[in-house]
């Protein structure tokens, strides 16, 4: 099985001064603002990296659900967030991190079983596949 998802941007103008849209197949997002000063000035709008970490928020907490499901626990809740670093390297920009801050509410499961599963989907999680950038996991089980 494959599954095709879309999201598009438009740009327009140089990078300091120029604009664009980004737009989701969902409608999600919808003519979503970003430019340079949404991105690095923290004007209003969005940009790749608040993307990326919302993707990456929402992909670890399917995969853990899933894999805690498999192992016959079901979360209460699980709350992510992914803080993702954007740093200045030799010849431009890159995305050298992304940590995840997850807390999650699930009775009944030893910490041992839970820390193994949920370092399970900080790998395993599609999104997680995806990133060249260090991945770090930092959690709290409340039970």
């Amino acid at each position: 099985m494959m599954i095709h998802k879309q999201g598009q941007a438009h740009w327009e103008g140089d990078i300091k001064q120029g604009k664009g849209t980004i737009s989701t197949e969902s409608g999600a997002l919808n003519n979503q603002p970003y430019g340079f000063n949404t991105r690095f000035e923290g004007k209003a709008g969005t940009n790749p990296e608040e993307l990326i970490g919302a993707a990456h928020a929402g992909c670890f907490s399917m995969a853990l659900s899933l894999m805690l499901g498999e192992a016959g626990y079901t979360p209460e809740s699980i709350d992510t967030v992914a803080v993702v670093s954007l740093e200045k390297v030799d010849g431009g920009f890159a995305i050298s991190q992304v940590a995840l801050k997850s807390q999650v509410k699930l009775t009944g499961i030893e910490a041992e079983t839970f820390d193994k599963i949920i370092q399970q989907a900080k790998t395993g999680c599609p999104v997680s596949k995806l990133l060249k950038a260090k991945i770090t996991l930092d959690y709290h089980l409340e039970n």
